[in-house]
């Protein structure tokens, strides 16, 4: 082999064990326990005009959904979801509705209606909406519907990749707004 041979086989080593690298990691979580939550300001999806930020909850324990109109799993969760809203919102608690790569119609059509199947009320918690995939890549998701659950301080004190219900809610989240961990 020629040292032209060489060197183009080694260069193509080494842009295919980059690739091989950047596919292996991709979705790896990039936030850990503690971390402080990757936040910034996005327009509100139920308040057309507006924007807000996690750190509007500061003070308060947050549960980040990231959900998308087109998501089952999504659509399945979200009547867990608005019920614990409900119930713990005067401990402290707020749900944040994180809308990710969505169609802004279908989006809203989700919120009146979240899950037809399950005759589900309106959400009432506060949406977010993030264009693109930014907020996905910021958060280290894999998929939707991702929930992380923010500290008052806005450290990440829960991450759950993938839908949750009430059993899980009470069983994991409840204990740490409650301070019971």
């Amino acid at each position: 082999m020629g040292a032209r041979a060489a060197v183009a086989t080694v260069a193509v080593l080494a842009v295919l064990a980059l690739l091989g690298y950047g596919l292996a990691s991709k979705g790896e979580a990039k936030l850990a326990l503690g971390d402080p939550v990757p936040d910034r300001e996005l327009p509100r999806l139920d308040d057309e005009g507006k924007t807000g930020r996690i750190a509007d909850y500061r003070g308060k324990w947050v549960l980040v959904n990231a959900w998308a109109s087109w998501c089952d799993p999504c659509r399945e969760e979200s009547p867990d979801l608005e019920r614990f809203h409900r119930r713990h919102r005067d401990e402290g608690l707020v749900v944040l509705g994180l809308n990710i790569q969505d169609n802004t119609a279908d989006a809203l059509e989700f919120i009146q209606k979240p899950n037809p199947d399950a005759d589900a009320p309106p959400l009432t918690y506060p949406q977010l909406r993030s264009v693109g995939d930014e907020r996905s890549r910021a958060f280290g998701m894999t998929g939707v519907p991702e929930n992380f659950l923010v500290d008052p301080e806005g450290g990440i004190a829960l991450i759950r990749r993938g839908p949750v219900d009430t059993a899980y809610l009470e069983r994991f989240v409840l204990p740490l707004i409650r301070g019971n961990q």
